[in-house]
């Protein structure tokens, strides 16, 4: 049988809707409205919305200029110029964990004052005018009823966890990391060593992780994917290594590398399906070698709710 759980309940964290929005909006924010948000969004010009987990939508007054720089002052502490590395790539993680994704217009660097190498790469976004505020959400325990399948003696299978954009790929994940460096009461708990290219999985702030991910757990925040992989497998000694949203030709060549360096690898990648990964490039390789053990589909219903769906490493189902 698929294992059903949902996201909707809760609200973890130790910044609340009023702390994030405007002082313009507060009055207007309803009851009980953190009880399954996932996404804020504001819009210079249009009214802001709160996007929830069971499909909904609530929105609040119409947001201004003014609205969305007060609301970056809250989210980055009043220290926005701090973040300018993590700016360059078009979000920020906030206090909490949130992930704060802007749109606005891109300033490109000079090319006259730039190596070349540089040169047209972005430096930063100005006149911020959107605002994508995802709620970050622990849900411990969600993964908990897999962890059997996903167990290989001590040690776990290699495992990719597949869905579409949006379904709980990296909420999945966080959990599968946190009970795996933990352990159980016949599992020793191991080394896990996470490249958060996004910020997404430890959700670090100012380097400290705001999310729960166990005891044996290593960091690498906001490093690129492969030379994260690399860096960790050399100087960390992981049992495992976690990473989110696999894609590109050089992704999955360092995926060959921890496959083939005694580390095991916990891995999530764009895919709604079994038959939609097999025509993904690159997988062909780890398919036909059976590398992976373990694909867990992740769906999510109109209500919100999740299933998951766990394959072998011939693609079988065997939950």
């Amino acid at each position: 049988m698929p294992v059903t759980y949902f996201f909707g309940k809760g609200w973890d964290t130790d910044m609340d809707l009023c702390q994030m929005l405007p002082v313009s909006m507060r009055n207007e924010i309803p009851d009980n409205c953190e009880t399954g948000l996932e996404e804020v969004r504001m819009r210079v010009g249009w009214p802001t919305e709160l996007l929830y987990g069971d499909n909904s939508t609530r929105c609040l007054p119409k947001a201004s200029q003014k609205d969305i720089s007060e609301t970056l002052n809250y989210l980055s502490g009043y220290s926005l110029y701090a973040l300018a590395s993590e700016l360059r790539q078009g979000f920020f993680t906030a206090k909490g964990g949130h992930r704060v994704g802007i749109c606005g217009r891109a300033n490109p660097q000079n090319a006259q004052n730039t190596k070349a190498e540089d040169a047209g790469q972005i430096q930063g976004i100005v006149d911020v005018s959107g605002l994508n505020i995802r709620i970050a959400h622990e849900r411990k325990d969600c993964a908990k009823k897999l962890m059997p399948y996903l167990r290989d003696g001590d040690n776990i299978h290699n495992t990719l966890i597949l869905a579409k954009p949006g379904v709980g790929k990296t909420t999945y994940l966080r959990d599968c990391i946190r009970l795996i460096s933990t352990g159980d009461r016949t599992h020793p708990g191991l080394k896990v060593s996470v490249v958060d290219e996004r910020s997404e999985i430890a959700a670090c702030y100012r380097g400290v992780p705001q999310n729960d991910l166990g005891p044996r757990v290593d960091v690498l925040d906001n490093c690129p994917k492969v030379k994260g992989m690399r860096m960790l497998l050399r100087a960390m000694s992981p049992q495992v290594i976690a990473v989110d949203e696999l894609g590109g030709e050089e992704d999955f060549a360092a995926v060959f590398q921890i496959l083939y360096s005694g580390s095991r690898i916990l891995g999530t990648i764009h895919a709604e399906n079994i038959d939609e990964l097999s025509a993904k490039p690159y997988m062909e390789e780890l398919l036909q070698q059976k590398k992976i053990g373990r694909f867990v589909v992740l769906s999510k219903d109109e209500k919100g709710r999740r299933s998951c769906a766990v394959y072998d490493q011939d693609c079988r189902r065997i939950c």
